[in-house]
């Protein structure tokens, strides 16, 4: 390896330039020029006696020691003026980016490097670098102090909230799935639709920034959650800032169930358009047909336990599409802070702009930044509150899966095997293996695109693979990312075993189905296989379970994985579910379902059926102490109380 070569190197100079001097101290001594001149007039007087002999190789060894430490310290002084060279030479972030983000700038300055040209999967070169990386760090979370996706921006606090809220959106289609009787491999599910754009993109950027949470006071301008009591909002971002609002509040509701939201239809139609027809009332969330009618739901009496009511915490938060007038505008703010979607003559007026800084009117208000998003961004967030369902996807983002044969032998000649396989393990820990042993891949973007590509085996197009990798990055930044990436999987494997792993067809790639054996497409064989079965219906569903050997891609956190992820789990928790309506017996049947349990502890109709066969066979209390770990899972995972209700004994 390259570093050992330098080590090494590093070695032999030190003892090319510390050896020879202690071992000439010890044997003739220092050397002085008095020494030699009186080495040199003795050799002139007597040449051949056996002293002059030795002070002349004396005299000669130390001459050739300052030669090799005169080249030594030569080629030292090269490298460090290339260096100095190559430092002013160095490519800097651009104004904009050291303005944006002094973290950024420092992150260039430390790690940028020339750019490399790369062969793409196509022959095409592409140029990266890694102020590239820093570049596309940049703009996909605009400053230190927040996250930009298209259509806006959030403070990182809101933006973790998002990621955590489209985790549970997972979480409660995981409770709510009933299994049934195995059937064919099917990801077209509807509760299986992937989150909007919006969220992949936040949930991508707080993932990649996890390890290193940026300090909100970077950027010197106070980010603000929620406005005063009473305040109108104009200028180019203040409709935007009215939508970030409406998103604060709700996930802000997600976390503390004590503050709601109230808004007039008009206010809901002039912030997301059509998209307010199908907004869903609830969780914290009212609509009021005016100021008026939303005086009379502030003020009645079941208020204090209405979603959304003080209830001990903040003031709910109310938006109107116009200033109260009357007894309305100091009724109101005694019992909702108010925001209207135009300028209050008395109130403070904050003019908004379009990346959501504030100017108050009230030169004594503080000024700051809030959370700006259009309609588009809003209307996406608003599905993992769980306001708005996202609509169906109109055509499928791929090709219908088909049933893989399973594995063949290769081709023997007079007993030798004339090819190789890959084995592609994504079922677990994402591994690629050759003749058995781990092939390693350097990148991190190499493992996702291969589990990408074995879960679409039939192919993808480029431009949706791209945007599934690197969701919430600018398109033109996209394709050279995704050729460089399928390039070095191509190379490594290549390399070492002569194989082409990734076929391409016009702009779609997939996994060559000759070269490449995946456990994912056994799986869906063998699911297919079991949903076709006629006889020996078992044992097929037993297959279906022995092919099922980890969560899909464990341990990750890509965006467009989950819905994937969880067809699998489905397929599996199917299986467990018939073989234990088949077994006769009661106690096998509870053994199959608490293996499926297992598998996932979250699904509500799993724990309904071992709950029941248990309260059938007596044992009332591993029924309440099932019943009881259940609840407990919910309430850790942040899933509502109210959530558990359906997994009581019997019910």
């Amino acid at each position: 390896m390259r570093w050992l070569r330098q080590v090494a190197s590093l070695l032999l100079a030190a003892v090319l330039l510390a050896g020879p001097p202690l071992l000439l101290v010890r044997v003739v001594g220092w050397p002085s020029a008095g020494g030699a001149r009186a080495a040199f007039w003795q050799w002139v007087r007597e040449p051949l006696t056996d002293q002059s002999l030795i002070m002349m190789v004396g005299v000669l060894a130390w001459l050739l020691w300052a030669f090799v430490a005169y080249i030594v310290t030569v080629r030292t002084v090269q490298r460090l003026w290339a260096g100095v060279r190559w430092l002013r030479r160095l490519p800097l972030p651009t104004p904009w980016q050291a303005t944006a983000t002094g973290m950024a700038g420092a992150a260039a300055l430390t790690i940028a490097t020339p750019a490399t040209s790369a062969v793409g999967v196509d022959g095409e070169g592409t140029t990266t670098s890694a102020t590239d990386t820093v570049r596309d760090d940049v703009e996909r979370r605009g400053t230190v102090d927040g996250v930009a996706v298209s259509g806006g921006w959030l403070p990182h606090s809101l933006a973790e909230q998002v990621s955590v809220a489209a985790g549970l959106v997972w979480l409660r289609r995981r409770r709510v799935y009933l299994p049934t009787h195995p059937r064919r491999y099917d990801e077209g599910a509807g509760d299986l639709a992937p989150l909007p754009a919006t969220v992949a993109a936040i949930q991508a950027t707080t993932s990649h920034h996890s390890t290193s949470p940026p300090a909100q006071a970077a950027a010197g301008v106070p980010v603000i959650g929620f406005p005063p009591t009473r305040v109108g909002l104009t200028g180019p971002g203040a409709l935007d800032a009215a939508r970030g609002l409406l998103i604060t509040v709700l996930l802000s509701r997600m976390r503390q169930s004590t503050t709601g939201l109230l808004i007039t239809r008009r206010a809901l139609d002039m912030l997301l358009g059509p998209a307010a027809a199908r907004l869903q009332p609830g969780a914290g969330l009212r609509i009021a047909d005016s100021a008026a009618h939303a005086t009379t739901l502030l003020t009645a009496p079941d208020t204090a336990t209405a979603p959304g009511g003080v209830d001990g915490g903040r003031l709910p938060v109310l938006i109107l599409d116009q200033p109260p007038e009357g007894m309305l505008a100091d009724a109101l703010p005694r019992v909702a802070t108010v925001v209207v979607l135009a300028g209050w003559p008395h109130a403070t007026t904050w003019h908004v702009a379009a990346d959501g800084h504030t100017h108050a009117s009230d030169a004594a208000a503080a000024g700051g930044r809030v959370c700006v998003l259009d309609a588009v961004a809003t209307t996406d967030l608003l599905t993992v509150t769980g306001h708005l369902h996202p609509p169906a996807p109109d055509t499928p983002t791929h090709s219908a899966p088909q049933a893989r044969i399973p594995r063949q032998a290769a081709p023997r000649h007079d007993g030798v095997e004339l090819g190789r396989r890959l084995r592609v393990r994504v079922l677990g820990e994402p591994t690629l293996l050759v003749d058995g042993t781990v092939l390693a891949l350097r990148r991190t973007a190499a493992r996702q695109a291969l589990v990408f590509l074995a879960v679409h085996p039939d192919g993808v197009d480029s431009h949706l693979m791209a945007e599934a990798l690197w969701p919430g990055l600018p398109a033109h930044r996209l394709t050279g990312r995704l050729y460089t990436t399928l390039s070095e999987l191509r190379t490594v494997v290549h390399a070492t075993t002569g194989l082409h792993v990734v076929d391409r067809a016009g702009n779609r790639y997939r996994l060559h189905p000759d070269h490449v054996d995946v456990d994912l497409w056994r799986l869906r064989a063998v699911v297919d296989h079991a949903a076709a079965a006629l006889t020996d219906a078992a044992a097929a569903w037993r297959a279906v379970i022995d092919a099922y050997t980890g969560d899909l891609a464990a341990g990750h956190t890509w965006a467009w994985l989950d819905p994937h992820r969880e067809t699998a789990r489905r397929h599996v928790l199917d299986a467990y579910t018939a073989l234990a309506a088949a077994a006769p017996d009661p106690r096998q049947a509870l053994a199959y379902l608490q293996d499926g349990i297992r598998v996932d502890p979250y699904n509500a109709d799993l724990h309904q059926r071992a709950a029941r066969i248990l309260t059938d066979l007596g044992e009332h209390t591993a029924a309440a102490e099932l019943s009881d770990r259940y609840t407990r899972r919910l309430t850790t995972a942040g899933l509502h109380l109210d959530d558990t209700a359906l997994i009581r004994p019997g019910a």
